[in-house]
């Protein structure tokens, strides 16, 4: 029988914390897109946990994946809105919506996790141009919104994450201005997200999310099918009248922008008017 010495003991044990280490980060940085940070992840993280994390969210293969420019134009974002993005993580998509309203709107980045939301705000700073936006250190059941403030609120793969979701997004509703949104995109819990690096038991169905956003006090607006691995779906309040649904914008064309018919109508008017002076000539009577 082979007798290990105390030396070879150590040396083991090193070798299988490294193969250990090597694993880990395969099963996350390899699955590139597998999750924004989760709201509903109450734990907090070390140091060389938060890296790998941060890693695994902004490898640049999960693009190929995510489409992020695909979703913010799907998302209709405009310079004047103002969005949250919860589970905001290490900011992959906090920056596309900060490059997208810069210092005419104002973006929430939503997370619990104080180390993730502090890498978000430096990759901000580093985009080098105007902005407005909040970095808040959120609890697991409520994403410490103001009230009547929020256009858009933004979920990429955190639904999954949070519990009590029905009461969660009710406290959402109260966030929203008049016509806002919820926009929510979350892995599919079969085959068609692939590999993950993760069980899929505890991923949503997209038919519970519709059914819990309806217990939450929302329908279904709008369905994306643009993306192979997720469900991205969009909801408003239930019950508005069709006035609430256009946004309260500054800018006068973007209060169309849900009603993309009448925009040709108004371009065509404004042309007209302009060369006739600007100005309706009076009746000859």
């Amino acid at each position: 029988m082979l007798r290990l010495t105390q030396h070879d003991k150590k040396r083991l044990c090193v070798k299988r914390f490294h193969f250990f280490i090597i694993l880990f980060f395969v099963a996350f940085v390899g699955h590139p897109a597998w999750a924004q940070h989760g709201q509903g992840h109450s734990e907090r993280r070390g140091p060389s946990e938060i890296q790998l994390y941060i890693d695994a969210l902004e490898n640049p293969q999960r693009e190929k994946d995510q489409k992020p420019d695909e979703v913010i134009k799907a998302l209709q974002v405009d310079p004047y809105m103002t969005i949250a993005d919860i589970g905001a993580g290490s900011g992959y998509f906090t920056r596309k919506f900060v490059w997208a309203v810069q210092d005419k709107g104002m973006v929430y980045a939503i997370d619990v996790e104080p180390a993730m939301l502090k890498y978000n705000e430096e990759m901000v700073e580093h985009l080098h141009t105007p902005y407005n936006a909040k970095f808040v250190l959120a609890k697991p059941d409520d994403p410490m919104l103001p009230p009547q403030t929020v256009d858009l609120v933004f979920l990429c793969n955190t639904y999954h994450h949070l519990d009590d979701r029905a009461d969660y997004f009710k406290r959402v509703r109260t966030s929203l201005k008049p016509g806002g949104r919820v926009a929510i995109v979350d892995f599919y819990h079969d085959a068609r997200s692939g590999d993950l690096g993760f069980p899929k038991d505890h991923l949503v169905r997209r038919d519970t999310v519709i059914e819990e956003m309806s217990q939450a006090g929302y329908t279904l607006s709008s369905e994306h099918s643009f993306l192979n691995r997720q469900y991205f779906l969009e909801f408003r309040m239930a019950g508005e009248s069709p006035k609430a649904l256009i946004r309260h914008q500054k800018s006068p064309l973007s209060l169309f922008s849900s009603f993309p018919d009448i925009l040709p109508i108004l371009r065509l008017t404004s042309l007209t008017r302009l060369k006739g002076g600007g100005r309706s000539q009076p009746n000859d009577a």
